[in-house]
């Protein structure tokens, strides 16, 4: 039973992961012709989604094999972003130019991150076989 709640914990970050990567890299190499539907995008906010993408999937191994590290990796993701947001007010008051969905997206982006990395905590703390080590 603790090794399936592992799994539907490790699924959606899995699934956020690989959805922020193909996000972030079709508009790095304007796959699809996505940069013109994304308008004015933010080439460091797209930065850090990449970035994330990479930490997300990384986790995605951590959860598996219960690694104490997994909750400190989506901790410094949450930090990240949460750095970029205030750097995009930044930008915003500063007169850039932006989507202002992109608000919003790095909003949701950043309670998600919490969220896996509360799960994180859940699964190492609770859900680790009692013969697992760090």
């Amino acid at each position: 039973m603790k090794r399936i709640l592992t799994y539907l914990f490790a699924t959606p970050v899995l699934a956020f992961g690989l959805f922020t990567l193909y996000l972030t890299v079709s508009i790095f190499f304007n796959l699809f012709g996505v940069r013109e539907k994304e308008g004015n995008y933010v080439l460091f906010v797209i930065w850090a989604n990449f970035i994330s993408s990479l930490v997300y999937l990384s986790a995605v191994y951590g959860f598996i094999k219960y690694k104490k590290w997994t909750s400190k990796i989506l901790l410094l993701t949450v930090g990240l972003l949460i750095i970029t947001f205030v750097g995009f007010q930044f930008y915003i008051h500063s007169g850039g130019i932006y989507e202002t969905r992109t608000v919003k997206a790095l909003t949701v982006r950043i309670v998600i991150s919490l969220v896996f990395t509360l799960l994180a905590c859940v699964n190492y703390r609770k859900l680790r076989p009692a013969n697992k080590k760090a």
